[in-house]
């Protein structure tokens, strides 16, 4: 019997059937579902920036880089936290200065269940696509997963974030 629910991800509803029966993940590589190449700044970059390159990528998350190593993350809530509720000027603040560093990512070679099992670990919603050499090569997000995982398993690392 199925049962539909709608699923809330990214700011988007899913409408979804619920099977009784637990799906499992494709065994689909990182490489395979991960958004490619995306916009990074360097630490440099000001605060603005980086809201006007969410605004424009529709993306709730940049990448902080030095040339091509990922070396940070700064996220619309980072900026809200960190630079707004504390009164200080996007214009004058840097990436660099807000950025979090202590990151989890994934390599592309790694299936889409370790996604999974670092998101619902960490509580993220996004994770930073790295090679062995700290090169950014994509980000796999909350979204990904729902497009590429069983409804049951959706479900559960929506549940696990959440916590």
């Amino acid at each position: 019997m199925c049962v539909p629910f709608a699923l809330r991800v990214a700011g988007a509803v899913i409408h979804m059937a619920n099977s009784e029966e637990k799906g499992t993940v494709m065994a689909e590589s990182i490489r395979d579902v991960m958004t490619k190449d995306p916009h990074a700044l360097e630490g440099g970059a000001s605060v603005i920036d980086a809201a006007r390159l969410m605004r424009d990528e529709d993306a709730g998350i940049v990448p902080v880089v030095e040339g091509e190593k990922l070396v940070g993350t700064v996220t619309d809530r980072d900026i809200a936290v960190r630079v707004v509720a504390e009164g200080k000027s996007p214009e004058s603040v840097t990436v660099g200065e807000i950025a979090s560093r202590d990151l989890v990512t994934i390599d592309p070679q790694q299936e889409l269940s370790e996604a999974l099992r670092l998101m619902a670990r960490h509580q993220v919603r996004r994770l930073p696509v790295v090679e062995e050499d700290g090169k950014l090569v994509g980000i796999v997000a909350q979204a990904d997963i729902a497009r590429n995982a069983s409804d049951a398993q959706t479900g559960d690392l929506v549940e696990d974030i959440s916590k």
